[in-house]
């Protein structure tokens, strides 16, 4: 059975950025496992595996345009020490706004403090190994809720 929209497909894989460097890898953990064509996963993740099935192994590349997107410079602040509270803050370190939003601060002053809401994975050029563990057809239930539901059923 081959992963096309709709099917369960159960994948390992490992995420290196250009320089080699491992971002996020599935390795020593279960498979990741998704519902094809419906954006659990990012376009160029899912163009990528469209077709395969059980066994293969392949390499994707997959531009920012196609991953998290391009950075964008509107994204990035400056605001006031002081919207921090007495919390301590640090460059790295990731809050959640008042609207829910991410921010991650990338740099820390005496009475500013710079934050940038853009996915951290925002403008990278992302390289996947991937493996295809499974291809399976996906419950209606599944299908209904928008995700996988584990062995032995889903409970809400």
């Amino acid at each position: 059975m081959q992963i096309s929209k709709h099917k369960v497909a159960s994948i390992h894989y490992t995420l290196t950025d250009n320089s080699g460097k491992v971002l996020d890898s599935s390795e020593g953990r279960d498979p990741l496992i998704y519902i094809q064509g419906i954006g659990n996963l990012i376009p160029g993740m899912e163009e990528g595996l469209e077709g395969k099935q059980k066994g293969d192994k392949l390499n994707l590349k997959v531009s920012p345009e196609k991953g998290y997107g391009a950075k964008d410079p509107n994204m990035v602040q400056r605001v006031p020490r002081s919207a921090f509270g007495n919390a301590e803050v640090k460059k790295g370190m990731q809050f959640h706004t008042d609207h829910g939003q991410v921010v991650t601060v990338t740099e820390v002053g005496l009475s500013e403090v710079t934050v940038d809401a853009n996915h951290p994975l925002a403008g990278v050029e992302l390289n996947f190994a991937v493996e295809v563990v499974s291809v399976r057809e996906a419950t209606p239930e599944e299908l209904d809720h928008g995700h996988v539901h584990g062995p032995g059923g889903h409970h809400h």
